[in-house]
């Protein structure tokens, strides 16, 4: 039985009264009927295999113990790859160096660059030093990289010579002027009075004023100092820090989650086992990027469990790389978000390219439409989709598919509860709510961050007294442990009353034929407070879509008042690097437009 039904056990999860200072707004749904011990949403999935005591550097030479010639990673743009035992020695080889810079246990070294093997190495290294790798989104500007180095007290910056329009080494002399004269590992800067180190990946072998080479890192210490890393591991507690991953925020600075770890071996372990990479070497197409949680723990992390191989097809997502890289490589499972699955389904289809057999294709970040599950199932022409729900707050995953899943749970739901996770559904009292009543999803396990650095008021606004995790979603949670995802609490729409999900109308909307992806906001209005609009990518740019034909494609399948009143076609989609939607910036380019209307 996945629910316990002991009224002890049902009762544990929600003792506590909690007030979320997050109000949910009014409805005029009826009200729902009264919660008891057996209706509630709650429930604790017990896993069958035992949460492990290990660190994360632990985690990686067992991986090189039990798969030592396994491909640990094939990076296609840098025309590298190396086996998991590569992998250990050249990460012990940078761990020590990383001492002989002057950094200590516990130091933070914040890494500042794309997707690929200086990123992989580089994070391990920090890991199997007993630091804390603090990961930099690659597009960030110097206002806030400086943030991100003064937020954590980085001591140590990995980050390339260049990337796109990226000069990475230009942005922290502007910062840090001091560089350009100093001596390697020796900064000191009024603006970045942590910073001591910055060590540089640069193509070209440049030796750049002021930086360490990142090369010169295998190169620094001696073997005596190398072997005393794997002595280290024991004095690392798996409950102690690992890695710092700075939120994607829509308003003020963003928050720093400090996560352990024993929740990213826990997670990782979890996460391929219900990925079924214990059932063969998967060769994966990792299209995110390594400085967030789909990268570092179910794309790294995870793969040292079974000795699976990530293939990165890029520095950063391309449609055409990844299918190049998956035919080249023989990739048997892709990783990515919806939006990159909307580029590959749309890729295949214009170039008729015929990919090697898939496996499984696991998709996370943001919800994906039954119709872009149906697409990739049948244009990709995978045997699994599976899907993934978390939370960087969560370290990771929260909720999974499961081995064997009905087409029904992969097409209507975000999977089942992860092992040794409880999760409750709660109304804006922190009361739990009956089964299959919408509320914000909590959930407390394992993996909950520590908290966010340097910030104990966002962290208690987060994490309740009773370690309950509040995710911010609007969920339904089933019976059996399956969650569906409403919508965002903050992404409601409330029109003239009427509360509106835009997720439930962007899946509708995607059955349109001319319609490859659509994402819904609420834009304001003057008489209904909020009014909806549609932003929609055709599937053929020659083709037209107008408002009538949306809203008589609309008409008698979905409530009038859910009918979009504006409709706007976008050639892409504003996004963040982990290729998530910023639906907030087609909020303000919306008023953009009211504002040039009006003048």
């Amino acid at each position: 039985m996945l629910r316990i039904p002991s009224t002890k056990l049902c009762l544990a999860g929600g003792i506590r009264t909690f007030h979320t200072s997050k109000p949910l707004a009014c409805s005029s749904s009826p009200a729902p009927p009264i919660t008891n011990e057996r209706n509630q949403s709650y429930i604790h999935h017990i896993g069958k295999d035992p949460l492990v005591y290990r660190n994360v550097g632990q985690h990686l030479r067992l991986a090189a113990e039990k798969y030592p010639n396994n491909e640990a990673l094939v990076s296609c743009h840098e025309n590298k790859r190396f086996t998991y035992s590569e992998a250990l020695e050249k990460a012990d080889r940078i761990a020590a160096s990383f001492y002989q810079l002057g950094l200590k246990k516990g130091d933070r070294v914040g890494i500042w660059a794309p997707n690929g093997s200086q990123f992989y190495l580089s994070s391990l290294a920090a890991a199997r030093a007993g630091m804390i790798s603090v990961l930099i989104n690659p597009a960030y500007q110097p206002p806030e990289v400086e943030y991100a180095i003064n937020k954590v007290g980085v001591k140590a910056i990995i980050a390339h010579e260049n990337f796109k329009t990226q000069e990475y080494y230009s942005m922290l002399t502007s910062l840090a002027p001091e560089l350009s004269h100093c001596k390697p590992s020796e900064l000191t800067s009024s603006k970045l009075p942590s910073l001591k180190s910055v060590i540089i990946d640069s193509e070209q072998n440049n030796k750049l004023p002021g930086t360490i080479a990142f090369r010169d890192l295998f190169n620094l210490s001696s073997e005596s100092d190398i072997s005393q890393i794997e002595a280290l591991q024991p004095k690392i507690p798996p409950d102690s820090g690992v890695n710092i991953q700075f939120t994607s925020g829509t308003t003020g600075q963003p928050k720093a989650a400090f996560m352990s770890h024993y929740a990213f071996v826990n997670n990782a372990r979890a996460i391929a086992k219900r990925n079924e990479q214990d059932q063969k070497d998967h060769r994966i197409c990792l299209q995110t990027p390594f400085f967030h949680v789909f990268g570092i723990v179910i794309g790294i992390t995870a793969a040292f469990t079974y000795g699976s191989t990530l293939v990165l097809p890029g520095p950063s997502f391309k449609a055409s790389e990844s299918l190049e890289a998956i035919v080249k490589e023989k990739c048997s499972a892709i990783f990515g978000t919806p939006t990159m699955y909307v580029d590959l389904v749309r890729a295949v289809r214009e170039s008729g390219i015929k990919l090697p057999p898939i496996d499984l294709v696991v998709t996370g970040g943001a919800t994906c439409t039954p119709q872009l599950f149906l697409d990739i199932q049948e244009i990709l022409g995978v045997k699994k989709v599976k899907t993934v729900f978390g939370m960087t707050e969560g370290t990771a995953v929260l909720f999974q598919s499961l081995f064997d899943e009905s087409k029904e749970n992969v097409l209507q739901t975000v999977g089942h509860v992860m092992d040794h996770y409880e999760a409750k559904v709660v109304d804006q009292d922190g009361h739990t709510v009956p089964l299959g009543t919408p509320g914000e999803l909590w959930v407390r396990g394992y993996g909950t961050m520590l908290g966010y650095w340097g910030d104990e008021q966002r962290t208690k606004e987060t994490i309740d007294v009773d370690k309950w995790l509040r995710t911010g979603d609007q969920f339904q949670l089933r019976e059996d442990g399956y969650g569906q995802i409403v919508g965002r609490m903050k992404e409601m729409v409330i029109r003239g009353g009427e509360n509106i999900y835009p997720k439930e109308l962007e899946d509708f909307l995607s059955t349109h034929p001319k319609i490859l992806e659509t994402h819904c906001v609420g834009v304001p209005d003057e008489r209904m407070g909020e009014e909806l609009c549609a932003y929609v990518r055709l599937k053929d740019s020659t083709t037209k879509l107008d408002h009538a034909e949306l809203k008589s494609f609309c008409k008698g399948k979905i409530a009038y008042f859910k009918i979009p009143r504006y409709l706007r076609i976008i050639d892409s989609f504003p996004k963040t690097v982990s290729g998530k939607i910023q639906k907030f910036k087609l909020v303000e380019l919306f008023k953009s437009e009211s504002v040039q209307t009006t003048q």
